[in-house]
C-alpha cells in the first residue's frame, strides 16, 4: 500500500513536533490534531486540525482519508484531577482507536510510557513481558496503562497498531523535562541513592522510533500488537543527567540529598494539604515522584533493536551539545 497522508494527534508538541518533522521527510502529507494552531507547522506545510480528543466526531471527521495515524498527544504530569487524566488520555485514545476503525485507518502507532509498568521497585534491564501493577500512585501512568490496553485489545480486533514506550525524552524544544530541572536550579536535592540508574532518550531518537515502528508494519503486519521500550540505550545515573542538564543551562549542579524515605513521607503530607487545600500546582514533591527518584528504571531494548532496526542515531553526547546550543539562545 503506498502511503499519503499521516496524522499527528498533539503536532505541535515537543514529541509530537519531532514525528511530524520525520514524516515530512519521507514526503508525505502531514496533518496535526491539536486544540491550539501553531505557526511553526503552519511554516512547515504542515495542515492542522484544531479539535479536543474528547469529541469523537471531532476525531472520526479529522482521521477522514488518513493512511496512518501517530497518537502521540496525552496530559502529562504528576499531579491533577484524576477525570482530567481520564478524558485526555483514556477517552480521547478510545477515540483515536474507534475513528481508527471507521475510517479504515492502516496504521496506529500510539506513544505510550514506561511508567505504566512502574510498580515502585527498581525496574533494571526489565523487558516488554513485565505485567502492570494492581494500583498506581498517580493518574498519568494509571490512565495511560488504561489506555495502552485498549490500544491492544484494538489490535487483536484487527487494527495494525504498534506501542511505543520512551523513557524520560529530552531535548532542544522541550518543555517538560528539562524546564521542570531548571525551574529548580537552587532547590534539587537527590533523592535516595547515588548509584541507580535510568534510561533517556533524545526527542529525535523517540520521532526515529515512532516512524520507524510505521515503515516495520507496513512491512510486516504481524508486528501489530506489540509493544516497545526505546532509550538511548546507556543507563546513566539520574543525577548525573540532572547535572548535566543543570551544566547545559550554565547552572551549578545538585547539591544536598534527603533519604528515600523521608521524600516519600513528604511527598504523602504535600498531597494531603494540597487537596485539603484546593490547590492545583504541582506540589514539591509526591509520593510518585520520590518513588521515582529513588529507584532505577532502565529497560531491554533487544526487540526494538530486532524487530524495528531501532537505535539511537543522535548520542548523548550530541544531544547535550545541541541542547546547550538551544537554551543558550534563551
Amino acid at each position: 500500500m503506498e502511503f499519503k497522508n499521516a496524522l499527528v494527534t498533539g503536532g505541535g508538541g515537543f514529541l509530537g513536533k519531532a514525528v511530524v518533522k520525520k514524516l515530512l521527510e519521507k514526503n508525505l502529507t502531514v496533518f496535526s490534531f491539536s486544540r491550539h494552531f501553531y505557526k511553526d507547522l503552519e511554516e512547515m506545510g504542515v495542515i492542522q486540525i484544531q479539535g479536543d480528543l474528547s469529541d469523537a466526531a471531532s476525531v472520526t471527521a479529522a482521521f477522514k482519508n488518513m493512511d496512518a495515524v501517530f497518537h502521540v498527544a496525552a496530559k502529562p504530569g504528576i499531579w491533577g484531577e484524576y477525570q482530567d487524566y481520564f478524558r485526555v488520555n483514556v477517552t480521547g485514545t478510545e477515540n483515536v482507536i474507534a475513528a481508527c476503525f471507521h475510517n479504515q485507518v492502516s496504521q496506529l502507532i500510539y506513544t505510550s510510557s514506561p511508567s505504566v509498568i512502574f510498580d515502585e521497585n527498581d525496574m533494571e534491564n526489565v523487558d516488554e513481558s513485565v505485567p502492570y501493577p494492581e494500583t498506581y500512585l498517580a493518574p498519568y501512568p494509571e490512565t495511560k496503562a488504561l489506555a495502552e490496553k485498549r490500544v491492544r485489545a484494538a489490535a487483536e480486533k484487527g487494527l495494525k497498531t504498534i506501542i511505543i514506550r520512551p523513557h524520560l525524552i529530552w531535548g532542544p524544544g522541550d518543555n517538560h523535562l528539562v524546564p521542570g530541572i531548571i525551574k529548580r536550579a537552587g532547590r534539587l536535592k537527590r533523592v535516595g541513592r547515588k548509584d541507580d540508574l535510568v534510561d533517556t532518550i533524545y526527542v529525535d531518537n523517540a520521532a526515529d522510533a515512532h516512524v520507524w515502528a510505521w515503515e516495520r508494519l507496513a512491512a510486516n503486519p504481524s508486528l501489530s500488537g506489540n509493544v516497545y521500550f526505546v532509550s538511548q540505550d546507556e543507563p546513566v545515573s539520574k543525577w548525573d543527567m540532572a547535572n548535566a542538564f543543570l551544566a547545559a543551562a550554565g547552572l551549578p549542579p545538585i547539591k544536598g540529598s534527603v533519604s528515600a524515605k523521608t521524600a516519600y513521607r513528604a511527598g504523602a503530607v504535600f498531597e494531603a494539604l494540597y487537596r485539603f487545600f484546593h490547590i492545583q500546582k504541582e506540589p514539591p514533591m509526591t509520593r510518585f515522584a520520590a518513588k521515582e527518584l529513588a529507584t532505577s528504571h532502565w529497560f531491554n531494548i533487544s526487540r526494538a533493536k530486532k524487530d524495528l532496526g531501532y537505535y539511537p542515531r543522535i548520542s548523548t553526547q550530541e544531544g547535550l551539545a545541541r541542547l546547550k546550543e538551544d537554551l543558550s539562545r534563551g
